[in-house]
């Protein structure tokens, strides 16, 4: 055997050893355990595993009343089915309970406070809070934000209850991994993942604009509204709402630094208290803001200033226009009494104002709206005056402003206003307390009683 063959060989049997121990056990390894090779318990199971405890099922229970139709269901056109209904024997009438399911989750296990969404416990009679061992408990509302979508309910029990870690929303990144937690469909204690797509997003839902949400990727389906969202560490940055039901592959949540603010007023109070800075303001129109040279001809003109109030304090003047109030641009009214909302009573707001063609900043601590100012809001509003009525409840009107929405369409002196929104009115304090709360919306609803009728009337504020 030559030199040569000799070499050749040693080389051989050296590729044929690495090959062995290269190849082979990469061709095997499939067949070994992944448990072993590869830690499964990763950050997202240990998140889980910490919160689920602290996620609860929220059923209520609410009547609906339906009457009996003895045609339904013999054939009967559809026409005198629907025209014979009003003269069907009110006995006829059957009570009808209806389920709506979704989360919550609890964020106080020694006074068993329970965060969730306002809409899933509207129109409710009995709210029933399941948790993950399966325990029942009656809840009872602590207060609802509709404005926000916010409610707060309590629960009893002999031993703490399991709470959630609170965490911050204002860190979040875009991209980062985040967490799902729910009930979608009764399915409780769901859990889905994604990312933040985008933060501050704003969307509208009904009558209203919802703004700052955390937009994510993880599915959201009906169920899930009120449940927590998390962060890879399992802390709670936001609460899933199932609003924008038009589109696959997008979810919502709100901001938890956002709700603190509301929880703390809910449990409080029972209602979110909004700030006062004592401004009335309008829209700016394309002509005053070029001739103010206002940039971009955007922002919003300080009409009035109630004396002593915060802005006054803090040096607004009138004609001052508003440009930003914190980092969010003021474009119209509404923009202004959205931003406002999203503060508390006695939280610094920095408003950016253009004066004398220049801009600049002030600080502005927000309040309570002052008691005593409450009929004279109102007139601003509705354009009315009203007193206690001696015999009944409900305020009667004692002067209208000629050129107010009420007056045009046929209201006057002497009708009786029985309520506002969902708000009954039996007396003056209650009228007041229902235009300070209401005086931020863009539409009220009012129950306006002359004689023996009464009718419900829509009022843009």
């Amino acid at each position: 055997m030559t030199r040569l063959t000799v070499q050749i060989n040693k080389k051989l049997t050296k590729s044929i050893i690495l090959y062995i121990i290269i190849v082979i056990p990469v061709f095997f390894a499939p067949f070994k355990s992944y448990g072993y090779e590869y830690k499964r318990e990763n950050a997202v199971v240990m998140a889980v595993r910490k919160v689920s405890p602290a996620v609860v099922n929220i059923s209520s229970e609410f009547e609906v009343r339906k009457r009996s139709n003895p045609f339904s269901g013999l054939g009967v056109d559809p026409f005198f089915d629907s025209f014979f209904k009003d003269f069907f024997d009110p006995g006829l009438e059957r009570q009808q309970k209806r389920t709506s399911l979704g989360s919550g989750v609890i964020i106080d296990g020694k006074r068993g406070f329970i965060l969730t969404n306002s809409h899933v416990i509207t129109k409710t009679g009995t709210i029933t809070v399941t948790l993950k061992d399966e325990r029942e408990f009656t809840a009872n509302i602590v207060g609802a934000d509709p404005d926000s979508d916010l409610a707060v309910l309590q629960i009893t029990s002999k031993t703490p209850l399991p709470a959630i870690e609170m965490g911050s929303s204002e860190d979040i990144m875009i991209g980062e991994t985040v967490i799902a937690i729910g009930n979608p469909f009764g399915f409780s204690n769901t859990v889905t993942t994604g990312v933040i797509s985008a933060i501050n997003r704003g969307i509208s839902a009904e009558d209203r604009v919802f703004h700052d949400f955390i937009q994510i990727d993880a599915s959201i389906n009906p169920g899930n509204s009120g449940g927590p969202l998390l962060n890879i560490n399992g802390e709670l940055i936001g609460i899933n709402t199932a609003i924008y039901a038009k589109a696959q592959g997008i979810g919502f949540a709100i901001p938890i630094n956002k709700a603190k603010k509301i929880i703390s007023d809910l449990i409080q109070h029972g209602e979110v208290i909004q700030p006062w800075i004592g401004l009335i303001i309008q829209n700016l129109d394309t002509r005053l803001a070029q001739h103010l040279k206002v940039p971009e001809n955007k922002g919003v003109l300080v009409k009035e200033v109630a004396k002593n109030s915060p802005s006054y304090k803090a040096g607004i003047h009138e004609g001052d226009i508003i440009i930003s109030m914190e980092t969010r641009k003021i474009l119209s009214i509404n923009d202004y009494k959205t931003a406002l909302r999203s503060f508390s009573a006695g939280e610094t707001i920095k408003i950016n104002l253009w004066r004398n063609s220049k801009k600049t900043t002030v600080s502005v601590v927000s309040a309570v709206f002052p008691s005593d100012m409450a009929g004279e809001l109102a007139y601003q509003l509705l354009g009315i005056k009203t007193d206690n009525l001696s015999t009944k409840q409900g305020v009667i009107i004692t002067e209208i402003h000629h050129q107010s929405y009420l007056y045009q369409i046929g209201a006057r002196p002497g009708d009786v206003i029985r309520q506002i929104d969902e708000i009954n009115i039996e007396n003056l304090k209650d009228f007041e307390n229902a235009i300070v709360k209401y005086r931020y919306k863009t539409y009220v609803v009012i129950l306006l009683q002359r004689g023996d009728q009464s009718y419900y009337i829509s009022v843009k504020l």
